[in-house]
């Protein structure tokens, strides 16, 4: 009869004890292999001068421009 007023106790515990496990032999794996699965980029670049940035801007808003008046006129 004790068995059965504290068998939701043991339950618990038991399932405490299941995932601190599985925790505890699963987390080294998990970190090795997402270190051997990392990719790296490297980018090389020159910054841009403010001419320059202020020239690409002049020349992406003349695309959107032209992009949007295209497509206007085909509806």
């Amino acid at each position: 009869m004790n068995v059965l007023k504290n068998f939701e106790a043991a339950f618990i515990v038991t399932l405490g004890l299941v995932f601190a496990a599985d925790y505890a032999l699963q987390a080294p794996v998990q970190d090795q292999l997402a270190a051997q699965e990392m990719q790296v980029v490297v980018v090389s670049a020159k910054r841009l001068t403010e001419e320059q940035k202020k020239q690409m801007l002049i020349n992406e808003n003349k695309t959107t421009l032209a992009t949007d008046v295209s497509t206007s006129t085909k509806i």
